[in-house]
């Protein structure tokens, strides 16, 4: 599941093992084996059998004989971290309440207009070019910005933690991103701890979970990652729907029935929640031994034949795109109006936007979790970069207008002269004009 072939054509692999059970035997990464479920109503019983599937993955049994280097790939996503996605049991209740608790205090009408302007500072960065990779210049910094706007970091603290985050998921030298990630997140907990704003960092501090700095930070880091990678997948997907020639703008597809088929077709987070039976269990067929890696595709399960009518229909309660059970996707709703409303305010600014190849052209990026574009190569009439300059003037002629942007102002950035600038304190400054 790490190569080229994988990354090109998933379902080859996902139908092959479906022919002979609802599980079978996989390679994530060289030296990495696993159980991968494809069929539908095989992984629901995983996710929500609690006694027998286990998320822990102190588990390990490789990992724990020293079978699987420190060095492998699939370490970052998979190793345990203190965190609501690798816990179970009591523990993995409190945390996972600190997290819902406090996401459950985001304003969807806010979340909203907090994407506009940061999708309009992106925009106005190529807009005059005529030309974009949709991915990397769009759909994968506008999730960045948002959650250091969401957590509340000044613009230092948001430079490194968007340098850190891009490093991670490109594999650029994460062992330093992984240190410059905890470093600066700590540094954001103290921060929150001395001058509570209005921001997901201070809801988690003040629930009453009472969560200590270490618990502080792993779960910020896993909603950082579960929001982060998912989401620019989810744009970037859809907007290839949508610039194809598969039924997008030319058939009047609506951006939310593009989403939808994105979840239900090219699930951005195609193959991951990884349990450890206690015990060793037959998978339909297939036996696992006790407390080795199952891996939920819900990919595969998605495009399951039992599934063909609810696929047809698009049925938004039976595919598992969000999960299922005690460890689904918690953030279902804001991520969607994320999407939306980053794919709305980018086809309404550039409304000839095509793509510069051929579908068939585009690259799939290889990976065992993900369902991700290399790049989204697009042109466009160019356009003046003035959005953020009318977007700022529109604001400012309303009396006693909400300013959702301003981020830590007690907290100034300690930019070092002759650094150069990241894009959260570069689209700071722009609201400090």
């Amino acid at each position: 599941m790490h190569d080229a072939t994988f990354a090109a054509d998933p379902q080859a692999l996902y139908d092959r093992l479906r022919a002979h059970a609802p599980a079978g035997p996989v390679e994530l990464a060289p030296g990495a084996d696993a159980t991968l479920v494809v069929g539908h109503e095989m992984a629901l019983r995983v996710l929500q059998n609690t006694e027998l599937f286990a998320r822990d993955a102190r588990r390990w049994k490789a990992l724990n004989e020293g079978r699987i280097g420190m060095d492998n790939p699939v370490l970052p996503m998979m190793a345990y971290r203190p965190n609501c996605l690798f816990t179970d049991g009591a523990v993995h209740l409190r945390l996972r309440k600190a997290v819902t608790d406090s996401l459950s205090r985001l304003n969807l009408t806010r979340v909203r207009r907090d994407v506009e302007p940061i999708a309009d500072y992106l925009l106005d960065q190529f807009s005059e070019r005529g030309r974009a990779d949709l991915l990397n210049d769009y759909a994968k910094l506008l999730p960045l910005l948002l959650f250091n706007k969401l957590f509340g970091c000044p613009a230092d603290i948001g430079d490194t933690l968007t340098a850190a985050m891009s490093a991670i998921f490109d594999g650029k030298d994460a062992l330093r991103a992984n240190e410059d990630l905890n470093a600066c997140l700590m540094e954001l907990i103290a921060l929150k701890r001395r001058q509570p704003d209005d921001d997901v960092t201070s809801w988690l501090i003040q629930h009453p979970a009472g969560l200590t700095d270490e618990e502080l930070k792993d779960q910020l880091v896993v909603l950082m990652g579960a929001g982060v990678e998912p989401e620019r997948n989810l744009i970037g997907n859809a907007l290839l729907l949508l610039l194809s020639g598969e039924g997008g703008r030319q058939s009047g597809m609506m951006i939310e029935e593009a989403l939808d088929h994105v979840l239900w077709n090219e699930t951005p987070i195609a193959n991951y929640a990884t349990h450890y039976p206690v015990q060793d269990v037959d998978l339909g067929g297939h036996v696992v031994e006790a407390n080795t890696p199952v891996v939920i595709s819900f990919a595969g399960a998605n495009s399951d034949p039992a599934l063909a009518e609810a696929r047809r229909t698009h049925s938004k309660g039976a595919h598992l795109a969000w999960g299922a059970g005690p460890h689904a996707c918690p953030a279902k709703d804001p991520a969607t109006v994320i999407a939306t409303t980053a794919i709305e305010r980018l086809l309404n600014a550039l409304p000839d936007l095509a793509l510069a190849v051929p579908r068939e052209e585009l690259q799939w990026r290889p990976g065992p979790f993900h369902r991700a574009l290399v790049a989204l190569p697009a042109t466009f009439g160019p356009s003046p970069a003035t959005r953020m300059a009318a977007a700022l003037q529109s604001r400012a002629s309303l009396p006693g207008a909400e300013q959702p942007l301003a981020v830590a102002p007690s907290a100034p950035a300690r930019q070092e002269s002759g650094r150069k600038k990241g894009f959260w304190s570069s689209f700071l400054d722009v609201f400090r004009v």
